[in-house]
C-alpha cells in the first residue's frame, strides 16, 4: 500500500516499526506482565479469607486493566495496515521525516505517523491531526498556512529523509 492509497483504507495507518513496537508491547504484556500478576494472586490467596483481601482484590483489579489493555492491542494489530514509506522524492509523505520551521523561526524535526504512534516530544506527528494532514505530501520547500488553536500558523518544510 501507497501512501495515496491509505486515505480510503479502514485500517489504522501504521508504520512498520510501530508494528513491530507494538508487537513486542504485546509480547511482554501476555508473558512476564501476566506472570508477574498471577504470582500476587497466589500470593494474596495465601493470605486467607478473600472478602476482605485488599491484596487480592488489588491484583485481580489490575488483571482485568492488564486483560483489557491486551485485548484493545490485539484489536489494533488486527486493524493495523502497515504503510510502505517512500524513501526517495523530497515530498513528505507517511513514515517519512521532515525538518520543517515554523513561523517564529523554531525548527522541529518530524517524522508522520499513525495516530497511535504520535508523540511529539519524541518528534512523531500524527498524519491524522491538523499540522499532519496539512504537511501530509507537500513538497521541500513549500510553506503552508495551517489554521491552528492559537491561530494561523506558517511551516515551511526545508528536507525530507
Amino acid at each position: 500500500m501507497t501512501d495515496s492509497d491509505q486515505t480510503e483504507e479502514t485500517g489504522e495507518s501504521i508504520t512498520a516499526a510501530g508494528l513491530a513496537q507494538l508487537k513486542q508491547e504485546l509480547e511482554e504484556l501476555e508473558g512476564p506482565a501476566r506472570e508477574k500478576i498471577a504470582e500476587r494472586l497466589k500470593v494474596a490467596r495465601e493470605l486467607g479469607d478473600l472478602k476482605e483481601n485488599a491484596e487480592y482484590h488489588i491484583a485481580k483489579e489490575d488483571q482485568a486493566h492488564l486483560e483489557t489493555k491486551i485485548q484493545r492491542l490485539r484489536e489494533r494489530e488486527k486493524n493495523a495496515v502497515v504503510v510502505d514509506v517512500a524513501q526517495d522524492g523530497d515530498v513528505f509523505t507517511f513514515g517519512r521525516t521532515a525538518e520543517v520551521t515554523d513561523d517564529s523561526g523554531r525548527d522541529h524535526k518530524w517524522m508522520l505517523v499513525g495516530s497511535t504512534e504520535a508523540n511529539l516530544a519524541e518528534g512523531r506527528l500524527s498524519a491524522e491531526s491538523p499540522v499532519g494532514q496539512a504537511l501530509r505530501n507537500r513538497k521541500v520547500g513549500e510553506a503552508v498556512k495551517i489554521a491552528t488553536p492559537k491561530g494561523e500558523r506558517t511551516f515551511t518544510i526545508n528536507s525530507v529523509s
